[in-house]
């Protein structure tokens, strides 16, 4: 078995691929996972991961004798799939997919890459707007309410916010606390990989779940950095 495999095991050669090209190890099992729905994985090296860019969850078929560590940063990339450690990978896979272990580090790990990508989520709070005339999309993230929404709003005019400290500083100035602002743009990366919600700020969502809305923030954000020279 070599290159990606979609959810049903076939070959995808020749089919779109996950658009990532580094994830990060949620898991390890070296013997294999004796709960993984495609039975050939039972007995083989299997690794859980989440891409670092679209936070694609992923399984990756490694080979003999490799170790990977959990929270390690490594290459997915189409091209590299069956030449080195990773002999294949099945993806995307879903949040109820995932191990135990895998669900327990995946806050830590999706905080990890919102600090990595800081550049990237400092802009939903510079750019991001209404999405009914009762609700804006700030307030989907854990955290947000209405006092600290105005504030955020008040202040960017004033300026963008350069990071999560201008923007926490900036807000405690105005007599406004909020949490640590990776931590909560995390939680609600993870929440949408679990599914269930109505609107979905940075997860696609699944094709079978329908009457949500996807917002679609991470292309539009990789979008115009790629034209300003940005990650």
């Amino acid at each position: 078995m070599s290159e990606w495999e979609d959810r049903g095991g076939r070959s995808s050669k020749g089919r779109m691929y996950i658009r990532e090209e580094f994830a990060y190890i949620l898991d390890f099992m070296p013997q294999g996972n004796p709960f993984d729905k495609h039975p050939e994985h039972r007995r083989t090296p299997i690794a859980q991961a989440i891409g670092d860019k679209y936070f694609t969850l992923m399984e990756l078929v490694t080979r003999e004798n490799e170790y990977f560590e959990v929270g390690e940063r490594i290459y997915v990339g189409y091209d590299y799939i069956g030449k080195g450690p990773i002999k294949a990978i099945v993806a995307p896979i879903d949040y109820e997919d995932l191990t135990n272990l895998a669900k327990q580090n995946l806050k830590a790990i999706v905080i990890q890459i919102v600090k990595s990508k800081e550049e990237v989520f400092i802009q939903i709070f510079n750019y991001a707007e209404p999405i009914t005339l009762k609700m804006h999309t700030l307030e989907l993230i854990p955290g947000i309410g209405k006092k600290s929404l105005q504030a955020i709003i008040d202040e960017r005019r004033m300026g963008y916010f350069k990071s999560f400290k201008d923007l926490e500083d900036r807000l405690a100035m105005k007599g406004v606390k909020i949490g640590d602002v990776a931590s909560m743009v995390a939680e609600r990366i993870v929440k949408e990989l679990m599914g269930g919600e109505r609107y979905y700020l940075f997860i696609k969502p699944k094709t079978e779940e329908l009457g949500v809305k996807y917002l679609g923030f991470l292309e539009a954000i990789y979008k115009e950095l790629e034209k300003t020279g940005g990650k």
